[in-house]
């Protein structure tokens, strides 16, 4: 009977730490910016991985475990994302980090993942060098566009235009050198009789771009492709409004870096340069399926704002991958996470989604259109809108 009731014992202090595991929350790390111009898009894609988090756990969460965001401000700074990263693995104990916005961020924190052994997946830096073939590891997973998808996407559009001279302006760092050289090999691939007469390179951060504005149009363009993003755009548009760039180009412009979206057109009001081309990760007024009109319904009431923002897709979709790779593991370790995330395919609010084995990159396109004034909202949108496969522009 002592022997009996003593195995008892035994078995239920062996279980107990199983049981309280079972019951801690998943913790996952979100570097992204809350400050400054760049938190136009970094607040609403915390916004995004929040609401997928809170609906998933209503529902049970996943393996039985709640998940828990721990979300700290990048400042949109390399040094500064690292530094929360590091804080939040080693102080804060996630179990993996879903984050960053730009390209200076998203491949620093990814070393410090690799460092680490935990899995980053990064739903918004686009540059190829993040996950390029000597900066790859098994724990880091883009579910962004890159710039080569998004600069080809741009020439196809370009290419179509009746113009032959075309300039461009981009930040001088790792993602607007990137989507710029995409572009410009593209085009001239596709469309030969382009010349580049001119190429800006502005400083990340820059407030002053009249410049950049006044030297590119002395070149003379007959259109123009920026990347300059977020609430740079803001800053960047208006003075070249001012300066009459648009009307000089006759609007044959195209702002990369999702120029186009319901949030910079919102902001900018009346002083939105409508006529321009741009693009975006998402845009409530899309409706193209019933699951993307639902999404879009929800994310209104949880938002509490009529017209949500296109960038919580970008993080609503970065936790919806790496709940569906635990699920997938049957783990949190990340070893067995990193591996179920290769070649999986889940449901996303615009389409069926799959991150690429060889080079752990989702096939994520964008949507792109030319801005018109529409009676229905007080504010620009793309019309006619539409999403850019970007299979082909991938290898």
């Amino acid at each position: 009977m002592m022997l009996r009731m003593f195995a008892m014992l035994l078995a239920l202090a062996l279980a107990a730490p199983m049981v309280a595991e079972a019951q801690k929350p998943i913790k996952v790390g979100v570097p992204l910016p809350l400050s400054g111009p760049p938190a136009l898009f970094g607040d609403p894609a915390s916004k995004g991985a929040q609401m997928y988090v809170d609906e998933l756990n209503a529902k049970g969460g996943v393996l039985g475990r709640k998940i828990e965001l721990i979300i700290r401000d990048s400042k949109a700074d390399a040094n500064e994302a690292v530094r929360v990263a590091r804080e939040m693995i080693l102080k804060d104990n996630v179990d993996f980090l879903m984050g960053t916005l730009t390209s200076a961020e998203g491949p620093a924190v990814s070393v410090v993942a690799k460092e680490n052994k935990i899995v980053f997946i990064a739903p918004i830096p686009k540059t190829d060098q993040l996950t390029a073939a000597d900066k790859l590891h098994p724990y880091v997973f883009r579910i962004a566009a890159n710039t080569t998808m998004e600069g080809r996407s741009a020439a196809e559009i370009v290419a179509k235009w009746p113009v032959t001279k075309v300039a461009t302006i981009a930040f001088d760092y790792a993602y607007g050198q990137d989507v710029t050289k995409a572009f410009v090999d593209h085009i001239k691939k596709i469309k030969p009789s382009v010349q580049i007469v001119d190429q800006q390179w502005p400083k990340l951060g820059e407030q002053d771009y009249n410049p950049f504005i006044n030297a590119q149009m002395a070149k003379k363009p007959e259109a123009i492709v920026s990347s300059i993003w977020g609430g740079f755009f803001v800053t960047y548009a208006k003075q070249g409004k001012a300066l009459g760039m648009f009307d000089a180009v006759k609007y044959n412009f195209i702002g990369l870096g999702e120029a186009a979206t319901p949030e910079t057109t919102k902001s900018m009001g009346a002083d939105y340069p409508v006529g321009i081309w741009g693009n975006s990760y998402d845009a409530f007024y899309w409706g193209e399926t019933p699951a993307h009109r639902e999404y879009t319904e929800r994310l209104s009431k949880y938002l509490k704002d009529e017209y949500p923002s296109s960038w919580a897709i970008q993080g609503y979709t970065g936790m919806q991958f790496l709940a569906e790779g635990i699920k997938k593991a049957g783990s949190t370790d990340s070893d067995k996470v990193a591996k179920a995330l290769l070649g999986l395919t889940i449901d996303t609010p615009i389409g069926k989604q799959t991150i690429r084995e060889k080079d752990h990159q989702a096939n994520r396109g964008q949507l792109y259109g030319k801005t018109v004034k529409d009676p229905k909202y007080p504010f620009a949108i793309m019309k006619p809108i539409e999403y850019v496969d970007p299979t082909k522009f991938m290898d």
